[in-house]
């Protein structure tokens, strides 16, 4: 950033009560070490194994990914903060970590909706399946994700380069983030507002009217299937990516839609803790918990591990 007055800022965090501190450590701590293992053997059950080679299983590995990135982009720089008291953050890792933490999860947005219509075309069109979702198809929508979000966030950051801050280099969050930014800037900061809300409101929108018309379709066709145990199971192929998105959406709905960056950020904080710690954590437990694959690969590869140890 062009910036002529601060080189470096200070990060509040979310208390200054040193319990509360020390349980919030505790916690975020374990959520990331959970949300880093739990992905990274999603990860590597879908390189290993044979049998989760499908469409389904590469876009879930890349968004295993996309959470491992998202936390790490994130929670480590406050732990840090917390155990050595240490609130400053320079002026480049301030930029750097808002351009990583919007970059992975707008790309997060995009990929839930093409897992969508992942989903739409395995249930309603199960006998074009493998043509429509081929290697080639699945590799140019992963880029299409990101692609999109660097369209998205490029744009403001670009803009906010030229961001000044004159009176205050305290920011009231726990990372850098857009709305305390603006905020703390003696800049007229109008139009930077109105373009993180657009391109957030676009990407929310966008990716939302996907994931609920693949989802009337999918259900509209379940719905005709004769016996029962056939759409068991058709639901359960969705069950896991439904409670994913229903997590994802709901948890960020409230961070950027809202009439002004001026305004109080209090709420923004809670949401991305949730946004940056709990749901990865939660999401790869909810996919193993609730796949039969996934589950198998797991047990396959535990098994194939004993097996070399005992030799």
């Amino acid at each position: 950033m062009r910036n002529r007055t601060v080189t470096t800022f200070i990060l509040l965090g979310l208390t200054d009560d040193i319990r509360l501190k020390i349980l919030l450590f505790i916690f975020l701590l374990l959520s990331y070490m959970l949300s880093f293992s739990g992905n990274i053997t999603i990860i590597t059950l879908t390189l290993t194994d044979p049998s989760l080679k499908t469409p389904m299983y590469i876009f879930l590995k890349n968004f295993s990914f996309l959470e491992i990135s998202l936390t790490t982009a994130c929670i480590p720089r406050f732990l840090y903060s917390i155990s050595s008291g240490d609130k400053s953050i320079t002026y480049t890792g301030c930029v750097a970590q808002l351009l990583f933490i919007d970059l992975f999860a707008a790309t997060e947005f995009f990929l839930l909706a093409i897992m969508s219509y992942d989903r739409y075309v395995a249930i309603c069109k199960p006998l074009h399946y493998m043509t429509i979702m081929n290697s080639r198809v699945c590799k140019n929508f992963i880029f299409f994700c990101w692609v999109a979000a660097l369209v998205i966030i490029v744009p403001p950051i670009s803009l906010g380069l030229g961001l000044e801050f004159c009176d205050s280099n305290t920011i009231d969050h726990f990372c850098c983030d857009a709305a305390p930014l603006l905020k703390i800037s003696c800049s007229d900061t109008w139009l930077l507002e109105q373009m993180v809300i657009i391109g957030a409101v676009l990407t929310f929108i966008i990716t939302f009217v996907c994931v609920v018309l693949s989802y009337v379709s999918i259900i509209k066709t379940i719905l005709r299937f004769p016996s029962a145990q056939q759409r068991k199971k058709a639901f359960s192929t969705c069950s896991s990516h439904m409670i994913v998105v229903s997590i994802t959406y709901g948890s960020c709905i409230f961070i950027y839609v809202k009439p002004s960056a001026k305004d109080s950020v209090a709420v923004n904080k809670g949401v991305i803790v949730l946004t940056t710690s709990i749901a990865p954590m939660l999401n790869p437990f909810i996919y193993t918990l609730r796949n039969k694959q996934v589950k198998q690969a797991f047990h396959d590869s535990v098994k194939r591990i004993t097996l070399l140890f005992k030799k």
